[in-house]
């Protein structure tokens, strides 16, 4: 197996997106910690409504997985490290 299946094995979805969903471009933080994205429309959603959309298929290039109770968005391995969601740019509240 290689890295890029691991770390898919790793998520607990992978959920289809859609042929107009965004993608993250930008994080928002607070104290050091994710608390929403930037998307390719230029909105800004929470983290939660973030983890929804993807559900839904409306973010492409994330799955789902989970640390203790709480779920996140982690980037789908695809052997691009640059659009890994830790790379991508803080970006502020409007």
């Amino acid at each position: 197996m290689n890295t890029n299946e691991l770390a898919k094995n790793a998520l607990d979805q992978i959920p289809k997106a859609n042929a107009n969903a965004k993608r993250i471009v930008g994080l928002v933080k607070q104290s050091g910690r994710v608390t929403g994205y930037k998307l390719s429309d230029d909105s800004i959603v929470s983290k939660s409504d973030a983890i929804s959309m993807a559900k839904q298929g409306q973010i492409a290039g994330v799955g789902i997985a989970h640390r203790k109770d709480s779920e996140y968005l982690k980037s789908i391995p695809d052997g691009s490290e640059n659009n890994n969601l830790g790379n991508l740019p803080s970006v502020s509240m409007k």
